[in-house]
């Protein structure tokens, strides 16, 4: 982390993305107009404009400052593991407990698809895997412990079923089938190993 002080401009640039924040989450990014996020930034409508080229580009900064990848891959890749089995079971135990504590985060990927068709997500993505594919790399050196694929659709797949698992999770609160969930997570975690067929007996 950048311990270095902002300058009075890099506070003001901070002020304004922190006050669009809060209105995107409040009111929705359509609803949310420039002079609304200046007024709760406390600054002129037209000194918004010295920081930021519009409203995308406010949104744009926050997907990337505010992504949990910032928290969930440093924890990942300080994570003890020397078999794919014990790396995804605590990779993704971190990632649902980080995006966990993120409820925002949903609202903001809402707003990325709905009105940017994912157009941020690219370049999240390959920070992201760019980090990670040294890991899924080193597993993938080892003769027999992952089946042959490229180290990219791995992350995928990792990516998409643990995400999942976030979203159903939220929407499944206070629903009668939520008490049926029990371990749903370690759950996934076997569907994403082993798949859901049963093992056939051996002959």
């Amino acid at each position: 982390m950048n311990d270095t002080p902002l300058s009075k401009g890099g506070r003001t640039r901070q002020t304004i993305m922190e006050a669009a924040y809060q209105l995107f989450l409040e009111k929705g990014y359509a609803a949310t107009s420039m002079r609304q996020i200046a007024e709760r930034a406390g600054v002129a409508l037209g000194g918004i404009y010295n920081h930021f080229s519009g409203k995308e580009a406010i949104f744009s900064e926050l997907i990337h400052e505010r992504h949990p990848y910032h928290q969930v891959v440093p924890v990942m890749l300080t994570t003890p593991a020397n078999d794919p089995e014990t790396f995804v079971r605590k990779a993704a135990r971190t990632m649902v407990d980080e995006l966990g504590k993120r409820p925002d985060f949903l609202k903001l990927m809402m707003i990325e698809l709905v009105e940017f068709n994912g157009r941020n997500m690219p370049q999240v993505a390959e920070r992201v895997i760019q980090e990670i594919l040294p890991v899924i790399q080193k597993f993938s050196q080892q003769s027999g412990l992952l089946r042959e694929m490229p180290p990219f659709i791995f992350f995928r797949a990792f990516i998409g079923l643990f995400f999942s698992y976030y979203i159903t999770e939220m929407l499944m609160v206070g629903t009668p089938a939520a008490s049926t969930q029990q371990d749903a997570l370690d759950h996934f975690v076997e569907i994403f190993l082993h798949g859901v067929l049963a093992e056939k007996d051996q002959a």
